[in-house]
């Protein structure tokens, strides 16, 4: 919906007001302000009124992707098997399957896949987004035999084994096709209350489909692409934010090679988002930081295990940290389970880097993370993992906490808070209740309505 709005009766910064928008922008805030006879009246009922909330890190291509995918997350290993071998093939020829966890699953190559289904095309995404498992038929459309993709995996006699790394934009090339609508993706988060987002995928290729999808508004959030040679040409809702560069675990790079790819980012003016999960990553990552220097909006991304002397470094350095609260409600039990003893006080911290001095934001790194922001309030105010460890009760974060880092700028992760005021753009969410009792029990139920650029983008 479009024109002018009166939001009636809802509370700003502790007060019962009046807000009006008109143009895309907040035009008057005050009590009993006289409706206008072409304004849309939207009651308030006494709910809070907030800045539309941001998701600093996420794959909006790959949600999307999830959506019409076969989630086997839930199933057993026998279960997987059953469910690949009975799947029908999308209306690209392939069963594509997302979800699987080799701590429950097993490992997979072509031969275990070819097992379950030989003659179907098959793809299967570990649940990290780093690794993608094919079968032999599927190697065969791929012609990955062929390929000299560096994440083609081989064994000694130099047969693929079916595990495709971080090959993601050269999958994407070799499939061809048409990419999943983002209208469904755009349309749940604002139903979050989502009105900005960071894609966080690297490659040029993914950041153009988000970028046509936002011309074609398909997507009605504002977005920010984090792609090396990302065009997102002119248009109002779309923005370049960081380098997003990729500390693989499975295959680190050379110091040089990433201090030089900072210098490189640095050098075309803007900063870098590092993908940074494990203790030996994160060392790597400030050393490379060390020898190119630093530039403000630097950022790490997830930040998985951090100790206390380095969450101290990523301070001094003034690099912030985006983290994903909901990883540990989602996963903390494999990360105790599966990680070192040593690491588990370092894991998934945000209490203790912000003691530390470190601006951190939090965000859903979705598909692989819940992409209900309100879900993240919830999982960092409680650290609970799905059996009920509370994983890392320090690290704790009191919900309003995390709510201003879900209302700062895309630009900056963990900075001031966007404000509401006259002259500011009417990026907008209106609750059902007042924000003390929503932060008891975030829900995304408590959501009325969310505004993007003054237009209505969802309401309950």
């Amino acid at each position: 919906m479009t024109g002018d709005v009166l939001l009636s009766g809802v509370e700003l910064r502790g007060s019962l007001v009046d807000c009006r928008v008109r143009g895309g922008v907040v035009t008057e805030i005050g009590r009993q302000l006289r409706a206008c006879s072409e304004e849309l009246v939207v009651r308030g009922d006494g709910g809070a009124l907030l800045p539309g909330l941001a998701d600093h890190h996420l794959h909006l291509a790959a949600t999307a992707a999830r959506d019409a995918s076969l989630d086997v997350s839930a199933a057993s290993r026998d279960g997987l098997a059953a469910l690949l071998s009975e799947a029908v093939a999308g209306e690209d020829g392939w069963v594509r399957a997302v979800g699987y966890a080799d701590v429950a699953h097993g490992d997979l190559d072509r031969d275990v896949l070819d097992a379950w289904r030989r003659t179907v095309p098959v793809r299967v995404q570990h649940r990290s987004g780093a690794l993608w498992v094919v079968n032999s038929a599927g190697l065969d459309r791929l012609g990955a035999r062929a390929a000299v993709h560096e994440g083609v995996e081989r064994d000694r006699t130099g047969r693929p084994t079916g595990r495709l790394w971080r090959a993601d934009a050269w999958l994407r090339e070799a499939l061809g096709g048409r990419p999943p609508s983002l209208r469904p993706v755009g349309a749940r988060l604002a139903a979050f209350g989502v009105t900005h987002v960071a894609d966080a995928t690297p490659d040029a290729g993914a950041a153009e489909v988000v970028a046509d999808a936002v011309r074609r508004d398909e997507l009605p959030q504002h977005v920010m692409v984090m792609a090396a040679d990302a065009d997102v040409r002119s248009h109002p809702r779309l923005s370049v934010g960081p380098v997003k560069l990729v500390v693989a675990d499975h295959a680190l790079p050379d110091l040089d090679e990433l201090a030089g790819r900072m210098r490189q980012a640095h050098a075309g003016g803007r900063p870098v988002a590092v993908h940074c999960v494990t203790r030996t990553a994160l060392a790597l990552t400030l050393a490379a930081f060390d020898q190119a220097g630093g530039m403000d909006g630097d950022r790490v991304e997830h930040c998985a295990v951090a100790d206390l002397s380095a969450a101290k470094e990523l301070a001094a350095r003034g690099i912030r940290v985006v983290t994903q609260p909901t990883l540990v409600a989602l996963r903390g039990d494999d990360y105790w389970a599966r990680g070192e003893p040593g690491d588990r006080p370092d894991l998934w911290r945000y209490a203790g880097l912000l003691r530390a001095g470190v601006r951190v934001a939090p965000s859903s790194d979705a598909p692989y993370g819940d992409p209900d922001p309100w879900a993240c309030l919830r999982a960092a105010s409680e650290r609970l993992t799905p059996s009920g460890r509370v994983l890392g009760a320090g690290e704790r974060v009191p919900a309003r906490t995390v709510l201003r880092g879900l209302v700062s700028p895309l630009h900056d992760p963990g900075g001031p808070p966007r404000e509401i005021a006259v002259g500011e753009p009417a990026d907008l969410v209106l609750l059902d209740r007042p924000l003390t009792d929503a932060l008891r029990a975030p829900d995304a139920g408590h959501i009325r309505a969310t505004l993007i650029k003054g237009r209505i983008a969802h309401e309950a």
